[in-house]
């Protein structure tokens, strides 16, 4: 299953540093907005993966140098996924939003046509 969601991970990583590199802003939100999903993808993976386990250690579970003795998935992972979730959620709607009101005003969205509008608004 990690194994899996490692090449998942790359793959979206892959495609967010593609479209990031294109010359139009709304790829360039596109792309962060894919690198925020992978970025949380590989956070739920470190947090180790077992199916139909609560994130709960019991108290049958005898430690042994600091360790429990049957596996369990880390809480708190998913915890920062979700707090992650948000943050990313709100960025993207003010990037959005930013970017509609900088097409209606430049009247593009190529970045390099953008770089010269500065020039234009001084003179």
């Amino acid at each position: 299953m990690e194994a899996l969601l490692a090449v998942a991970i790359g793959i979206l990583y892959a495609a967010s540093l593609y479209l990031m590199l294109r010359r139009s802003v709304v790829k360039l939100i596109l792309g962060l907005s894919l690198f925020g999903h992978a970025s949380n993808l590989l956070i739920l993976t470190s947090g180790k993966l077992l199916k139909g386990r609560p994130p709960l250690i019991g108290d049958d579970a005898h430690a042994l140098f600091g360790e429990p003795a049957v596996d369990y998935a880390d809480p708190i992972p998913p915890a920062l996924i979700l707090t992650a979730i948000v943050i990313g959620f709100a960025i993207l709607a003010f990037s959005a939003v930013l970017v509609k009101r900088t097409v209606q005003e430049v009247g593009t969205d190529d970045m390099d046509q953008m770089n010269n509008t500065d020039l234009e608004a001084a003179s």
